[in-house]
């Protein structure tokens, strides 16, 4: 009982594997904010430095149309021409404006996260078409905060357009006796302004609500203990079967020493505790560890060589040494020559050379 409480805790900060996965998924640090200020801001450099020259394209295509109405084709066909030169020449005018608002768009999202390409989002749920789900996405934490910033972006955005038009109310009402060549003027420079003032407050909703965007995103990859261990596993691979293999490693390796023990020229012990099997023949560069083993090993490999005659020599100091310092197959260091040399010479004394095999 204590490990499923355990499991249904979420307390661990997840791991690197677990973030991710779920940016794989699409589940990415999102704030709709940051994605409106951007293209807020972008709005404001579009009315700034492109509203000038894309009102004058747009008026001198309205007048020409205008002076040169009665030669306008009022046919089928002339209409048509008329108004796909008139799209082309509204899209030109806002082609620029409308790429910078793109690229806004785009640049939003890539500011919070890497680009992500998944179909998992779009992938239909029964989650979603829940009542219960519904109820609960309805009164979560995150519709709360979406709430709470509405009002706080409708009183900041109110607050800011009565401080800076009204001031400027008296003009707004002269509006109606103004030449119309005048008002365009006032109408940039006040958009201007209230666009400045928008785009520096909700810069601050905007850090605030990523902010808590990404701590919420934070604490739903949470993970359980089990879940890390579960991680672990599947990574790490599972603690007893690694052991297992590591056991049959060893079974195996302790089966081909064996099998090596009696082509051994001789045995070196000390006198039980080790045993190092060499094997030379004429010919070789050096001698060569063909088996090694300590205590139960060391015993079962004397039982080998006795069973097949091969020679038992005791020398504590050589066997501990060349058991610390020799892999099995490999020749031993150059600085034991001389110490198994005299080894080997006495057990060739014994028994006379091995024949070759």
């Amino acid at each position: 009982m204590a490990e499923d409480h355990d499991d249904a805790e979420k307390t661990e900060d997840p791991t690197q594997k677990r973030l991710d996965e779920a940016i794989k998924r699409g589940d990415v640090v999102k704030s709709q904010e940051v994605n409106a200020w951007f293209v807020l801001a972008a709005a404001a450099l579009v009315l700034l430095s492109f509203s000038g020259p894309m009102s004058m394209q747009l008026t001198a295509m309205f007048r020409g149309i205008l002076e040169n109405s009665w030669r306008i084709s009022v046919d089928g066909g002339g209409l048509m021409r008329l108004a796909r030169e008139l799209s082309l020449e509204t899209l030109a005018a806002v082609a620029i404006p409308f790429l910078l608002l793109m690229l806004a768009a785009i640049g939003g999202n890539a500011i919070q996260h890497r680009l992500v390409w998944s179909a998992e989002a779009l992938a239909p749920k029964l989650s979603k078409i829940s009542p219960l789900a519904g109820a609960k996405r309805l009164f979560s934490k995150q519709s709360l905060a979406n709430f709470i910033k509405g009002l706080a972006k409708l009183a900041v955005v109110g607050a800011v357009a009565t401080a800076l038009l009204w001031p400027a109310r008296k003009k707004l009402e002269g509006l109606v006796s103004t030449d119309p060549a005048a008002i365009v003027p006032l109408s940039r420079a006040l958009s201007l302004q209230l666009f400045g003032g928008v785009v520096a407050i909700l810069a601050i909703i905007a850090a605030a609500d990523y902010l808590f965007q990404y701590r919420s995103w934070h604490e739903r990859q949470k993970m359980s203990l089990r879940e890390i261990r579960d991680e672990f596993k599947e990574s790490e691979g599972d603690p007893k079967i690694k052991a297992k293999i590591r056991q049959l490693r060893t079974m195996r390796q302790r089966k081909r020493m064996m099998a090596a023990v009696p082509t051994a020229t001789v045995v070196i012990t000390n006198p039980t505790h080790f045993a190092v099997a060499l094997q030379w023949e004429r010919g070789m560069n050096a001698p060569v560890c063909v088996a090694k083993g300590q205590d139960v090993i060391a015993l079962k490999m004397r039982e080998v060589a006795t069973a097949h005659d091969v020679p038992i020599v005791e020398n504590p100091p050589l066997a501990r040494t060349l058991h610390a310092t020799v892999e099995i197959d490999d020749e031993i260091p150059a600085e034991h020559y001389k110490a198994v040399a005299e080894v080997i010479t006495y057990v060739m004394k014994l028994r006379g050379p091995r024949p070759r095999k």
